[in-house]
């Protein structure tokens, strides 16, 4: 027979720590979840510096301030940012350095760890994972508890991000670029069969629309105001109902699917209890994880008819495109090859560069006839299914938009950042400032 799951919304209306304490209450409360250390590891999701897209760092002062009420002994917040971007900076000028400092949680900046490879049992190959994660979540698993604070947010690429999506975050950039193709779900779920959360809970604050990684000139049509917080003990049955409030069915999100397929744990939607069910019924939505592709007019974009992969090379750089557009007046007047299969009468029908040739499938058919007709300074690549530094120096020169601006901070403080994190031995990937 198999169990009941339980997940609980409870209503931010409340304030925050009140709701919070609601989410672990509903579970024992903080010192049952405790293990023997007394240490806490908290996963955001602070994903680039950029509103609306990181956990909100009341969110994650709530949590700190919680467990230490329940005599914590050490609280670690976490995170490896995406690619293109360095972790310090992100806790910076989001705020979660400031709240972290304030309620007296040590940052961990994964970028700045060594390196561990793992192996995925699925795509059966290995990642390298932070040194850190491995020794403090994996080998000493039975010690420490782990907390993932996803975000509420589609996915332009993987069609939700929630607290198995999360976990990518622990992944260190270099891991990342191999597979982010039509593989990406089953790395995912391969993740999350090496470590799962102890316990998630979700910042339901706002909902993202039309993906996670929208620009402020078009937030008006993507925040989507929930003012809930969601929590439970079991991840995936966390992110079904997660994914379920969105408008998402378990097959529409292939990585929640492939990681329930692992039979780690028996979660569907007929066995999950939902506490303040209320919350869920009026508030749910249809949101969809599609870019409203609002790009230069001038751009032009050559799709493959195969491996043109949603969750590499085209979504990457269509939404990075959409965001230098939007809000960094971006120019168009260049070429986009992505993908195979490109309409070969399509690509002679070019007459003139600049070219960017996303994704190694476009560049293994067309990438040296490209710096061939139009030279090499005309040409760049993105090497790989999403290279972001590569992508992100790419659009920046051709849409003439100063790679610095994107920071978010002034220039010289970036750089000071920067250059602290790579003397703390940072393995961030981070794009081409020049």
């Amino acid at each position: 027979m198999s169990k009941t799951h339980r997940v609980i919304f409870s209503d931010t209306g409340q304030g925050i720590d009140k709701a919070v304490a609601e989410i672990f209450d509903h579970f024992g409360g903080g010192r049952a979840l405790l293990k023997s250390s007394g240490d806490v590891y908290i996963k955001v999701n602070a994903v680039d510096l950029r509103k609306h897209v990181y956990t909100d760092p009341e969110v994650i002062g709530g949590v700190i301030r919680y467990f230490q009420k329940c005599k914590a002994n050490r609280i670690y917040v976490m995170e490896n940012s995406t690619q293109g971007n360095i972790t310090r900076l992100v806790f910076k000028a989001t705020g979660i350095a400031k709240v972290c400092k304030q309620n007296g949680a040590v940052p961990v900046y994964l970028d700045e760890t060594d390196a561990v490879p793992v192996f995925l049992e699925g795509l059966s190959s290995f990642i390298d994972i932070s040194a850190f994660v491995y020794e403090r979540l994996i080998a000493e698993a039975d010690q420490n508890l782990y907390i993932s604070i996803p975000k509420l947010k589609t996915h332009s690429m993987s069609g939700v991000t929630l607290s198995i999506k999360n976990q990518f975050g622990l992944v260190h950039h270099q891991s990342r670029i191999a597979d982010h193709n039509f593989k990406l779900h089953q790395k995912f779920a391969d993740i999350y069969r090496v470590l799962r959360p102890d316990f998630v809970l979700i910042d339901g604050l706002i909902a993202t629309n039309h993906g996670h990684y929208f620009a402020e000139k078009i937030a008006a049509e993507c925040v989507i105001p929930m003012n809930c917080l969601i929590g439970g003990d079991d991840p995936l049955a966390v992110d079904i109902i997660g994914a379920a409030f969105l408008g998402f069915d378990i097959k529409d999100v292939p990585h929640i699917h492939l990681s329930a397929e692992t039979g780690i744990s028996d979660a569907t939607l007929s066995n999950i209890e939902i506490a303040h069910r209320d919350i869920f019924d009026a508030r749910k939505k249809k949101l969809t994880c599609e870019l409203l592709g609002k790009f230069p007019p001038d751009l032009t974009i050559l799709k493959g008819k195969t491996r043109c992969c949603p969750e590499g090379c085209r979504l990457n750089t269509e939404a990075c495109v959409e965001l230098l557009y939007q809000d960094f007046n971006g120019q168009g007047d260049f070429t986009i090859l992505m993908g195979k299969d490109i309409d070969p009468e399509a690509v002679r029908a070019i007459r003139k560069g600049p070219v960017h040739v996303a994704g190694s499938c476009a560049l293994s058919d067309y990438g040296l006839e490209m710096q061939r007709r139009f030279g090499k300074k005309n040409v760049t690549f993105s090497r790989g299914c999403n290279n972001l530094p590569e992508t992100i120096y790419a659009l920046c020169r051709h849409m003439k938009v100063n790679p610095l601006k994107l920071a978010g901070v002034n220039p010289l403080t970036a750089l000071a950042v920067l250059v602290t994190a790579k003397l703390k031995g940072s393995r961030a990937v981070i794009p081409r400032l020049l």
